[in-house]
């Protein structure tokens, strides 16, 4: 059986300290050789875009910015919600390195494979 995991993250600066220990999460998980998705829904999908994290800061927590960039590092897919990004009209040529719009069919395919782990922030 191959490990997986999605961390589901659907805050950013709205809930700062949520969305940082869902980035540390998920880093964990890339190091660790599990194969790792971030989804961003939500508010989350803000996070998809450059510059939106740079100021996000938790004490106790690297820069959200930095973990993005670990996480994309290490291994890890971003994704961002098709609707979501959309209904808050982002801007795909905007997007962090490694991250990618999709669809809920892409997202449903990858939860159901493998006995996917799915944590939610």
């Amino acid at each position: 059986m191959q490990r997986r995991i999605c961390v589901n993250l659907t805050c950013g600066k709205d809930a700062p300290a949520k969305a940082c220990e869902a980035l540390v999460v998920a880093i964990a998980s890339a190091a660790s050789e599990v194969e790792t998705l971030l989804f961003l829904g939500a508010e989350g999908v803000r996070l998809s875009q450059k510059g939106y994290a740079d100021d996000l800061r938790v004490p106790g927590f690297s820069p959200a910015a930095e973990l993005l960039s670990n996480l994309a590092r290490a291994g890890g897919k971003i994704w961002a919600c098709a609707p979501a990004f959309n209904g808050l009209s982002l801007d795909k040529a905007n997007l962090i390195a490694g991250a990618e719009v999709v669809g809920g069919g892409r997202l449903v395919e990858f939860l159901t494979k493998d006995g996917t782990v799915c944590i939610s922030y």
